[in-house]
């Protein structure tokens, strides 16, 4: 391995790539401590500590952020509204017919596809604006974290400036994560939030040695945590079933052609840890939408409620109890598990494998080309993902499955969740490394 890493910063194009990778991951990270401007740093430092219902909402958004959100940065809204966008025109692709049909129209109609997800971004991107500074502003009690915030009289040139702001860095910030794709290494979106995980890691790991009783059982379980965690993942890395391809002879003049035999690999968790972005992004979306309910009695009560229930699990100081956390980590294991079956059913529809094979000339033993080959394949493809889905789900819920018998592992909720799309990208970037070396004719890592 140590070898193939210098093979890669031997060559100029490879290292090129690497080099521009960490460049704008750091790029990114610098802009993460730009304030939004007029930010109460005092009031947002109350909030983030007071433990209410709303800081388990605002951690999750943290962790989305990259932990622009901890101080309120420009890019406080990180890829999310750019990730809710992504799923919302994925969704749509086989409702629309006008969308179905640019996406089987190979690059230029994924880059059709693309450029609408990006406008789709702009208002998801102000409407989470005003919803994250409504959210602090209901945990700090009413105590302004952006004083200047209002729709009225003299607040409303501030209001603008602060809402174009806060979407303008989510359009840098979703800017990043495609040079990266294009110039870079790696899953651009991925890596920016990778970047402000592995940030945050050593202060998380600090908070589980605050308490001395607890201090050696919480990071005991911490290491036999992130010990599993990542043994399920490199498992479902690695698992594939292949499935037997023979390429038919073709005779031209006097030479033979073809004839020969392979396997289609399909990977137990093709989706990688995208099910699990998408999964919290998605869940942050009901608490956001309740800071524009009104605070009448009654509906005041419903939105506290929403809140609470995708607080991240937390039990809130209102007096809600137990069933809060039981909900959202159940809901929270079912949209990772559905996720995974939409996103890799999206990849295998663009990787169109059954017609490809048949302009190929090749076939699977046993089962007709076309249609046959189709269901075929897709049939594989659900048992399969059927594991790869119920593991990932399973580690995503770890932690609270332990919560009862280890003290302080509810502390592990963001972490294991962080450590899933760690470990992922960390795969995924090495894989893609691995390629490139193997490209230009040298070994791979693994």
């Amino acid at each position: 391995m140590i070898q193939a890493v210098r093979n890669a910063f031997n060559l100029p194009d490879l290292r090129r790539k690497i080099l521009y990778t960490f460049l704008i991951m750091a790029i990114y990270r610098l802009a993460s401590h730009v304030p939004v401007p007029g930010v109460n740093q005092a009031a947002l430092k109350q909030l983030l500590q007071s433990g209410s219902a709303a800081t388990g909402i605002i951690n999750i958004l943290d962790l989305l952020s990259g932990g622009a959100i901890s101080n309120f940065s420009v890019l406080a809204m990180g890829v999310y509204p750019y990730i809710t966008a992504s799923i919302i025109v994925q969704l749509l692709i086989p409702i629309i017919p006008y969308l179905e049909n640019l996406q089987k129209e190979g690059e230029a109609g994924r880059n059709k596809i693309n450029q609408f997800t990006v406008y789709a971004t702009i208002p998801l991107a102000l409407l989470q604006a005003i919803g994250q500074i409504r959210l602090l502003t209901a945990g700090t009690g009413g105590q302004q974290v952006l004083p200047s915030f209002g729709f009225t009289g003299s607040q409303l040139l501030p209001t603008i400036t602060i809402l174009v702001t806060m979407t303008a860095g989510t359009m840098f910030a979703m800017w990043l994560g495609q040079m990266i794709d294009e110039q870079g290494i790696g899953n651009g979106i991925s890596l920016i939030i990778f970047g402000g995980i592995v940030s945050r890691l050593p202060q998380n790991i600090g908070s589980l040695l605050v308490d001395p009783t607890t201090r050696w059982v919480s990071l005991t379980a911490f290491i036999i945590i992130t010990m599993f965690t990542i043994l399920v993942i490199v498992y479902m890395q690695e698992g594939q079933r292949r499935i037997p391809v023979q390429y038919g002879k073709r005779v031209r003049g006097r030479k033979v052609f073809g004839g020969g035999s392979t396997h289609i690999p399909l990977r137990i968790n093709t989706a990688g840890m995208i099910p699990l972005i998408f999964a919290q992004s998605i869940l942050t979306f009901p608490a956001v939408i309740a800071q524009f309910l009104p605070g009448a009695a009654n509906v005041g009560s419903f939105a506290h409620t929403l809140i609470a229930m995708f607080s991240g699990g937390r039990r809130s100081t209102a007096g809600f109890g137990d069933w809060t956390a039981i909900f959202y980590w159940s809901v929270y294991f079912l949209m990772v598990v559905g996720f995974t079956y939409f996103y890799t059913d999206v990849m295998m529809q663009q990787q169109n494998l059954p017609d490809n094979l048949q302009k190929q000339g090749g076939f699977i033993p046993g089962i007709r080309p076309g249609k046959r080959t189709e269901e075929y394949i897709n049939g594989v493809m659900r048992r399969i993902t059927l594991v790869g889905s119920l593991l990932l789900g399973f580690v995503a819920v770890l932690p609270f499955l332990v919560s009862p018998i280890l003290p302080g592992a509810t502390s592990f909720s963001f972490m294991s969740t962080g450590l899933l799309i760690v470990v992922g990208v960390v795969i995924d970037t090495m894989r893609q490394l691995e390629a490139q070396l193997l490209m230009r004719h040298y070994e791979g890592i693994f």
